[in-house]
Parts: structure tokens; C-alpha cells; sequence
């Protein structure tokens, strides 16, 4: 089995590409064969070509509220008295329900796709979901993951290890994922791990893949799935690191 992670970006320079190869037998049962960076859509769609499962760390969708909102405004039919002046009344605009599951269940805060800037993400991430041929947005060749989710599940650290100015934790947080995973060969790659945050979360989110391809990734309740359809669904895994062997 081949698994991809794409760690996406606005923009193709901050943006890396890993894949991992899965073994049944012998030494190491994953090897990092793959970490590129930066990468375009044209490289990305090279490296996850022969895939048999791909984590995309981007939102695959907005909220259904944002949209009909958005739409409704367009139209010049904004709703009267909607009291959005409150924070209350502007949350559903702003968070998915895969958003505030993660919320709930303590597994990070997701930035809003509607009133971040990582808006320009996901409008990268839909041009290349398309031209990738992805149409199911919930448990697909292709998933949505979030790196920090995954983190946090697995007892390893989860925040405070981006930009320059935290290279001496991220390069703590490669020694605990080889210490966590130690059937996991970085090969070469663990240099470029410990300095650059987007090469990281690209392995993280190819080791999501993974989870997700053996049925060990959180999915939506039967109400939730057809929302999930059209906002998109963040996997993250259920079980421990070790469970990816």
C-alpha cells in the first residue's frame, strides 16, 4: 500500500508532498519514500498518482449556513434581524459541523474556513480536488485531515512547533514521532522534518491516509453525513500510532 499527504498551501512554496510505502513483512513496515517541497499542483498530482489513499491537510468545503448566507446576500435578500452582532448567531457561519465535532471531542480548534485566511487554502484545494477527480468530500481516495488532530490523539506534541522561531521543538516533536512510530524509516528525510513544519505535517497527514484506509478514522453520525458531503469531514484516527503497522 502507498499512502499520500499533502501539507497544502496557498501557495506552492509552502506546500510539501510525502509518500509513504506499507509493508506486510520484513524491517520496517513503512518507509518515507517521498517529501517534496515546495510543490505545485502539477507536482502534487505527479506524487499522489500511484496512491492507493491520500490525506489532504486543507478544508475540503464551507459551512452550508456561510453559503446560503453568502448566496442570500448576493441575491440581495440578506434576512432581516438576523443578530449578527452577536458571536453566537455568526458561529454556524463560520465553523463547519466537522469543525465543532473536533471542538467537542477535544481535538483541536480548527481555523474557520469562511473567516480565516485559510480561505485561500481551500480555494486551492478545490481547483485541485477536481482536476485530482475527487467528488466524495467525507471518506474518498482522497481525505481531509488535520495534522494537529491526529497529533493530539496520539499523545505527541500538537501546537507551538511552527515558524522559525520553534525549530528547537519541531525537531523534539521528529525525535517523538520516530520514538512513537519506530517502524516508520524517515530515511533521509528527517533532516528536512526538524526544519521545515510543512514537510512534517505532509508525513503526518500521509500516516491519517493510512488510518483512514484501515476504517481507523473518526466518521460522521448517519444525521451528519449529508452535510458532511457538501462541508467536508476532517478524519482523525481512533486508535493509537501503533495500529498503523
Amino acid at each position: 500500500m502507498i499512502t499520500a499527504g499533502v501539507d497544502l498551501s496557498a501557495s506552492p512554496a509552502s506546500t510539501a508532498v510525502a509518500v509513504v510505502e506499507w509493508r506486510e513483512h520484513g524491517g520496517y513496515s513503512a518507509v518515507l519514500r517521498e517529501l517534496v517541497t515546495p510543490a505545485d499542483d502539477s507536482t502534487i498530482r505527479a506524487l499522489v498518482d500511484a496512491a492507493d489513499r491520500c490525506g489532504i491537510d486543507s478544508p475540503f468545503g464551507w459551512p452550508d449556513a456561510f453559503v446560503e448566507f453568502v448566496s442570500a446576500h448576493h441575491r440581495g435578500d440578506t434576512p432581516k434581524d438576523s443578530r449578527l452582532d452577536d458571536i453566537a448567531s455568526r458561529r454556524p457561519l463560520a465553523y463547519r459541523r466537522t469543525d465543532r465535532y473536533l471542538v467537542e471531542h477535544g481535538l483541536g480548534r480548527p481555523l474557520s474556513v469562511s473567516a480565516d485566511q485559510i480561505a485561500h487554502v481551500a480555494f486551492r484545494c478545490a481547483g485541485l480536488l477536481a482536476d485530482l477527480g475527487v467528488s466524495d468530500r467525507v471518506d474518498g481516495w482522497a481525505i481531509e485531515a488535520y495534522p494537529a488532530g491526529a497529533l493530539n490523539h496520539w499523545g505527541l506534541t500538537s501546537r507551538g512547533y511552527k515558524r522559525s522561531t520553534h525549530r528547537a521543538v519541531l525537531a523534539g516533536l521528529v525525535d517523538d514521532l520516530r520514538a512513537a512510530a519506530p517502524w516508520l524509516d524517515l530515511e533521509s528525510h528527517s533532516a528536512l522534518m526538524a526544519v521545515n513544519d510543512n514537510a512534517f505535517d505532509a508525513v503526518v497527514t500521509a500516516l491519517i491516509a493510512r488510518a483512514a484506509s484501515l476504517g481507523g478514522t473518526a466518521l460522521p453520525l448517519e444525521a451528519d453525513m449529508p452535510i458532511a458531503h457538501r462541508e467536508g469531514w476532517i478524519h482523525v484516527p481512533t486508535g493509537r500510532i501503533d495500529d498503523l503497522r
